[in-house]
């Protein structure tokens, strides 16, 4: 029954794997060698894990680089308004622009057009945002290299 049916077709396997050597040693290496391959690779690009920093005392802000910069914010909520409101006054002598805009599209387009010190920030939430720079700010290395 069930058992000779089994046998007879490992049987039948195993002529065919030695009848087609070349390909059954392809079965077995290619394996092998993409796991070498992807281990090679892990090792020439290394997971780099960096350490707490220490809490600092880092100064005063430099205001002198935030002369005529803008923040747009959406959606204009009122809360959204209270946040902004508070960075651009309470934290700055001179305050800084804020501009609202009524979709995340019309500050996308604003970001088009006005200078490079032009920083969108999105409401995602209550207390939750994202932040959208100009193509011109320099990205950091450090979270590019290890992917």
């Amino acid at each position: 029954g069930v058992w000779r049916q089994t046998r007879a077709l490992l049987f039948k396997n195993c002529l065919i794997k030695c009848r087609t050597k070349k390909s059954s040693v392809q079965e077995v290496l290619f394996p092998l060698f993409f796991l070498f391959w992807l281990i090679l690779m892990s090792m020439m690009h290394p997971h780099r894990k960096y350490g707490e920093v220490a809490n600092t005392n880092l100064g005063t802000l430099d205001t002198s680089m935030l002369v005529n910069f803008v923040i747009g914010y959406t959606p204009p909520t009122r809360m959204a308004r209270e946040i902004m409101k508070k960075v651009a006054f309470d934290n700055f002598e001179d305050g800084i622009i804020t501009e609202e805009y009524l979709s995340e599209e019309e500050l996308q387009e604003a970001s088009a057009f006005k200078p490079s010190n032009f920083v969108g920030v999105v409401f995602t939430g209550a207390m939750s945002y994202q932040l959208r720079f100009p193509d011109t700010v320099a990205m950091s290395s450090i979270y590019t290299e290890s992917r």
